[in-house]
């Protein structure tokens, strides 16, 4: 057995170290200077490292945004832990999935609507909807599919991919609010979740009886349809954008027996 004097704290590689050096480096000077006027030799300079390194890690600004949202997906994982180990009501579920997030996103809510002017173009890398963003989507949709499936609440199986991505839908709702709320600690965001948590988490309930699921099937289509990358195939827009993947849907059991 080694002598705790033996044992060494375990660093992450001198890559790994370097890679967030720069990241980190990047935010920073987002903050200060803004989004545009920050250039990827200023960040090499003030990180200390060459021109050549900060491209090495990271191909331009845009993919410099794209670990930010990387680290903002696994920041949002670990504090979601608790909530989807806790309560199986819907609406609480819904609800710590929501405020996690903006507790998470706080510290970068200064500098959050010089990406967003970016993200907004759909042909932007910076977009959610993006191929760029497919990490971090697919990982926020899975925390929705966690959210729902650890819920009390039954679905119709025919509907169980859907669910997820219409529940990250309301989360993109509530970036884009959140995004402009200039509001101390983002206090209307908050009282936005608080408002829409239970209506989403009704809105699912209901969708499992026939008469109304037709309906909750219309709204996704219609979000798949008019949203840039929100369906399971190419864009028809030519922008090239990666729209989530859609699992092929499985009949569920009343289908089944028809």
């Amino acid at each position: 057995m080694k002598d705790a004097k033996d044992v060494k704290e375990v660093k992450a590689p001198k890559s790994e170290q370097t890679r967030t050096l720069i990241l980190e480096t990047a935010l920073r000077l987002f903050e200060e200077r803004g989004y545009d006027k920050t250039t990827m030799r200023a960040i090499a300079q003030e990180a200390g490292v060459s021109v050549g390194n900060a491209y090495y890690y990271f191909a331009g600004k845009e993919h410099l945004v794209q670990g930010f949202y990387d680290r903002l997906a696994a920041e949002h994982e670990a504090a979601v832990q608790s909530v989807l180990a806790g309560d199986k009501d819907l609406a609480v579920r819904m609800r710590g999935v929501l405020l996690s997030w903006l507790d998470v996103a706080e510290p970068y809510h200064r500098f959050a609507a010089q990406f967003f002017k970016n993200a907004a173009d759909p042909e932007s890398p910076l977009s959610p909807f993006s191929k760029d963003s497919v990490a971090a989507r697919e990982a926020a949709i899975s925390i929705h599919e966690r959210c729902l499936a650890g819920s009390s609440t039954k679905v119709d199986p025919d509907m169980a991919e859907e669910l997820p991505q219409l529940m990250w839908l309301i989360q993109m709702g509530l970036v884009l609010f959140w995004v402009y709320d200039r509001t101390e600690g983002a206090e209307r965001s908050r009282r936005l979740v608080e408002r829409t948590a239970p209506i989403g988490a009704r809105a699912i309930a209901l969708s499992r009886f026939r008469v109304l699921r037709p309906l909750v099937r219309q709204v996704y289509d219609v979000l798949t349809e008019f949203l840039p990358g929100t369906a399971g195939h190419p864009a028809e827009d030519g922008t090239g954008a990666e729209r989530p993947a859609t699992k092929k849907r499985t009949p569920g059991k009343r289908a089944a027996k028809q």
